[in-house]
């Protein structure tokens, strides 16, 4: 991989992170014979499912489209339990993944990158660890995630508190004792409303306090029979054809109909219908306007508020959880299992700190406006420094020196959410303005086009590929034009580039590619069939 005019560099890729995206990299660039040494900060393998062990974290993808579809044998080797695996499963079946592949060889663990420098005089990356050791590559890969960075709310005297406390994605690998305590819970996003859910019937008394409420509908998990365990199996080459077809890689996909098509009674049953099926159907594969248009999203705004006046007894308590400020799907959406009837509990208390904020964390517990709280343990579900913040972490500087965190101060500019200008080799999966959706199977895509180039580059002796200016700026205006109507774009949310907790992150931004996957996939697809002429290459 080296001309007269290159020293060789350690590796020909260095890999950031072994989660999904990682482990399937590593696995493809092995395959073609290439020295890869994929570097993790945790102790194993699993990336979001590994840090992310709180109590409930599971799939809102159906297990059985969410894992690798690359193997045959793994496909038949592996019988999920659960409609939507829990989080242990999840792991277990990322080490078997691993052990099957033998990809532990080329893992170094506890091993955190803190730098990575590009050099134009060796057209390779040099990339610190921690503990100081560096190393070099002539490809740079990141597969850091776009929900990896967990973020702790500014509050003061958080290190004051003598009980326990946990973030849910820093969670402990040793069991936590909720018997009898009493708990708090900060954040009702999607970890707080699984925390929540499966927490309630364990402990003493669970106080929740909310900022902001979400629209949650009902995960119908279950089982898997052996009958129906049989007829995933033989039925995977359909189903993944399907989620290639589909708007975001999900089993669902939006109905073509608009919501006023039909007559209230029909629009109604429809939504009784979605309302009652397992995952994502009531989100993805509603009618086609409800995310574009108000009026039709108040349709299903409406549905989902009287769902939850009737599970919930207090009315006063299930006004405080029926959001006001955005409209049903315009925020990532929660699935759940019986959340809203934890509020029916004598031991669970649900605090508004739109009406009593929280004033400071106190040695004994939580103090608001209204009153002092005592805890045993407090849990922050305060979630992520989204999209960008996992890049933030890292001291990324590309050719002259310049930095990537300085690039993006105004927010992410890339070319196929994959590479950036100025960051030759440096090749990014599930990075900003990527086709997002079912995870996995866009990990799959984006791995398999970095392999393809990679692999152009070494055939054709390319030691330098770069993305133009004129490329990023195209790109990054065509995602910012497919956000534009879209009722999700006017909330702030980590899908807008908001965090309360983050200095420099209460501008919204279009962070997120939001067009659809088979669109994304024929734009990358035409680039490397021209032969990446898009690209500066040398």
């Amino acid at each position: 991989m080296s001309t007269e005019t290159t020293p060789i560099p350690d590796f020909d890729a260095i890999i950031i992170g072994a989660g999904m995206s990682g482990l399937y990299q590593l696995y493809r660039l092995r395959e073609q014979g290439f020295r890869v040494r994929v570097f993790e900060a945790g102790t194993e393998v699993g990336g979001t499912w590994y840090w992310n062990r709180y109590p409930g974290a599971r799939f809102d993808s159906e297990s059985y489209s969410y894992g690798y579809s690359f193997s045959k044998d793994l496909l038949q080797e592996w019988e999920w339990s659960e409609h939507f695996a829990g989080q242990p499963e999840t792991l277990r079946y990322l080490n078997y993944v691993a052990d099957k592949f033998d990809l532990r060889r080329d893992i170094q663990f506890r091993s955190r990158v803190t730098a990575a420098i590009y050099d134009e005089s060796s057209r390779s990356w040099s990339v610190t660890l921690e503990d100081g050791s560096r190393f070099n590559t002539r490809f740079l890969i990141t597969a850091i995630g776009p929900l990896s960075t967990p973020t702790l709310p500014r509050i003061e005297g958080r290190d004051d508190f003598k009980g326990a406390s946990f973030h849910t994605a820093r969670w402990p690998k040793e069991p936590v004792d909720f018997t009898g305590k009493r708990v708090a819970v900060i954040g009702t996003g999607a970890t707080g409303v699984q925390t929540i859910q499966t927490i309630a019937g364990q402990v003493g008394h669970l106080t929740v306090f909310q900022r902001t409420p979400n629209w949650c509908a009902p995960l119908h998990n279950g089982k898997i029979d052996a009958e129906t365990q049989a007829k995933i199996k033989a039925g995977y080459p359909e189903m993944f054809a399907r989620c290639q077809e589909t708007f975001a890689c999900f089993l669902h996909t939006p109905d073509p109909r608009g919501a006023f098509e039909l007559s209230d009674e029909e629009r109604e049953a429809f939504y009784e219908k979605l309302y009652g099926e397992r995952g994502f159907g009531i989100w993805q594969g509603n009618f086609r306007d409800i995310l574009i248009d108000r009026k039709a999203n108040a349709t299903i705004s409406d549905f989902v508020a009287r769902k939850i006046r009737q599970r919930v007894k207090n009315q006063a308590v299930a006004e405080k959880l029926i959001p006001r400020n955005h409209g049903f799907g315009t925020r990532r959406l929660p699935l759940e299992t019986f959340y809203y009837e934890v509020y029916n509990q004598d031991n669970v208390e649900l605090v508004d700190i739109t009406e009593t904020p929280i004033e400071r964390i106190t040695p004994n517990g939580i103090r608001t406006s209204d009153r002092e709280y005592s805890f045993d343990i407090i849990i922050y579900a305060t979630g992520f420094d989204a999209i960008t913040g996992s890049f933030d972490k890292i001291d990324f500087r590309g050719a002259g020196g310049v930095r990537l965190k300085d690039k993006w101060k105004s927010g992410p500019e890339t070319y196929l959410g994959i590479m950036v200008h100025e960051f030759p080799n440096m090749l990014m999966l599930m990075g900003p303005h990527t086709a997002l959706g079912n995870i996995p199977r866009s990990i799959e895509y984006s791995v398999d086009w970095v392999t393809g180039l990679i692999g152009f580059a070494v055939k054709n002796k390319l030691t330098r590929l770069e993305a133009t200016p004129e490329g990023v700026k195209s790109w990054t205006d065509h995602v910012k034009a497919l956000g534009e109507g879209l009722l999700s774009n006017e909330v702030n949310s980590w899908m807008t580039g908001i965090n309360s907790n983050v200095e420099g992150k209460q501008t919204r931004i279009v962070a997120r590619y939001s067009g659809s996957a088979p669109a994304y996939r024929a734009r990358c697809d035409g680039v490397a069939a021209k032969g990446y002429e898009e690209l500066r290459l040398g």
